[in-house]
């Protein structure tokens, strides 16, 4: 699974802070959509015109080149939604969780092609991107078929610049946090590049080279959580060269620190699947 973090990703030019005058040639097409929580609008925000309209979820961006389906974006706004708002009573779960997205200007991108990520990025802000033809609304009806990657994009949103900002000695993906103290344990150790074998019995097995420590916590965060809720029951032969651990029976038996960790109601995690129709 990627983890492509846009803060990472090298800065073409220098940003200016003032307005961003910029017209987007598409604007003019937007649609509000029909989605009964959120609108589509145009957008003209400093840095990120490519992207021709947006969507606004607890003061959260969600941006979207003219090639991402509306019906894409506004599931991306749903999950993002329910996520913040699992009880989904209109208010966010978690103030300090909100409060560091806001804080650090948290914005999500979504991309037809590639190289719309070949952006000139804005300063003081942090994002996550999310493909539309890995955006399947679909696999929540039965649980089947092309999984929506969306319910992994979105959640790395809100785990890395929202949990590990809001708790960093909890959520933190440095060595030595609550977090990556249970991820040493799944891997067999603390690694801090992907080592040529994990030991046997290790439950958390990624292998992506360009993935480094902390972009390995907030995979193990995105596993274990949605283990946790229900997302991964069916999944167990497409990811166990990453991940075992597919059941939350499984995740309590064998991997009890993180487990305990997640169902603490003091950090007030999901307890429900996001499934893309927010209802508050």
């Amino acid at each position: 699974m990627k983890n492509v973090l846009l803060q990472l990703i090298v800065l073409l030019t220098t940003m200016m802070s003032c307005k961003d005058n910029t017209v987007n040639p598409s604007s003019a097409a937007v649609e509000p959509g029909t989605d009964p929580n959120f609108q589509i609008v145009a957008n003209k925000d400093v840095g990120l015109t490519t992207f021709n309209r947006k969507v606004v979820v607890f003061d959260i961006d969600i941006y979207a080149v003219d090639g991402v389906a509306d019906v894409n974006l506004l599931h991306a706004a749903n999950l993002l939604a329910q996520y913040l708002d699992n009880n989904e009573d209109g208010t966010v779960d978690d103030q300090k969780v909100w409060d560091a997205m806001k804080s650090n200007r948290a914005f999500l991108v979504m991309w037809k092609n590639e190289s719309d990520l070949n952006m000139v990025l804005p300063t003081g802000r942090e994002g996550q991107d999310l493909g539309n033809d890995e955006t399947h609304p679909e696999w929540h009806t039965s649980k089947t078929g092309s999984f929506d990657a969306a319910l992994e994009e979105v959640l790395h949103l809100v785990t890395h610049v929202g949990y590990a900002r809001a708790y960093p000695e909890v959520f933190g993906e440095m060595a030595g946090t609550t977090l990556t103290n249970a991820m040493d344990k799944a891997r067999g150790g603390r690694f801090n590049s992907i080592p040529n074998t994990y030991p046997a019995g290790a439950w958390y097995t990624y292998d992506d080279q360009t993935c480094n420590y902390d972009c390995m916590a907030t995979e193990y965060m995105y596993w274990a959580m949605t283990s946790l809720l229900g997302a991964q029951a069916n999944r167990l032969n497409e990811i166990k060269g990453e991940w075992t651990l597919n059941t939350p029976a499984k995740l309590e038996s064998e991997d009890p620190d993180v487990y305990a960790l997640l169902t603490d109601n003091d950090y007030k995690l999901p307890t429900v699947l996001p499934d893309g129709t927010y209802k508050r």
